[in-house]
């Protein structure tokens, strides 16, 4: 989106890490990460399968995310948390002088966000719930992350109770959502100022993606 707010006609580049321990058993984020595929200037990482070792290659992952406008975590909340390969991740590929500290401005003015389940219902997100915190709350230590490298940090694109998606039937609709974020973000069509007073991506996404023109 431009200052003035017309859209861009440059297409963005987007990268989603894909990080699930157990893919056999996802009923929501393999679906999801499989719609993500194909789709042009979408590039999908699963980090499970190209790391089995856990042995992140910092070259290959920092020129991933020069060559990438829009950053993207996608994952099943684990413990309150991500799978243990994005910490694995983090630590050594957002480094001093790449990501933050002198020099450190490869990420700067990127847009950076989660794609995230939680097998709980919304109810149980709140301070009053089981859980006792939002998912915006639970995710503050990412949102710092962002912060210090300087990206542009937006709420999560999440689905609850995604134990009970399947037999809900609300993992098309889900995946449908996701198609057309992803490709408002390719086109640039997305009002980062409104998304960010949301608690999701995906509460209202007419209110965030703007019309073609």
């Amino acid at each position: 989106m431009e200052q003035d707010g017309s859209v861009s006609s440059a297409n963005r580049e987007i990268l989603i890490l894909f990080a699930h321990p157990s893919q056999g058993r996802s009923e929501v984020n393999v679906p999801l990460a499989s719609a993500s595929q194909g789709i042009e200037h979408v590039t999908m990482v699963d980090l499970y399968r190209e790391y089995p070792t856990l042995r992140i290659n910092i070259d290959t992952e920092q020129q991933r995310l020069r060559d990438h406008d829009v950053i993207i975590f996608m994952f099943p909340l684990y413990w309150y948390s991500t799978p243990s390969i994005l910490k694995e991740w983090r630590d050594p590929v957002l480094e001093y002088g790449f990501a933050f500290g002198k020099g450190g401005t490869e990420l700067h003015g990127k847009t950076f966000f989660c794609a995230i389940t939680a097998g709980g219902p919304q109810k149980a997100y709140r301070a009053e719930g089981y859980n006792h915190y939002t998912i915006f709350q639970l995710l503050h230590p990412i949102e710092q992350t962002a912060s210090l490298t300087g990206m542009t940090y937006l709420p999560p694109f999440a689905l609850y109770g995604s134990r009970t998606a399947v037999e809900d039937n609300r993992v098309q609709a889900h995946t449908s959502a996701w198609q057309r974020l992803l490709n408002a973000l390719i086109e640039n069509r997305v009002d980062t100022g409104k998304a960010k007073s949301m608690d999701r991506l995906n509460d209202d996404l007419n209110l965030i993606i703007k019309d073609r023109t």
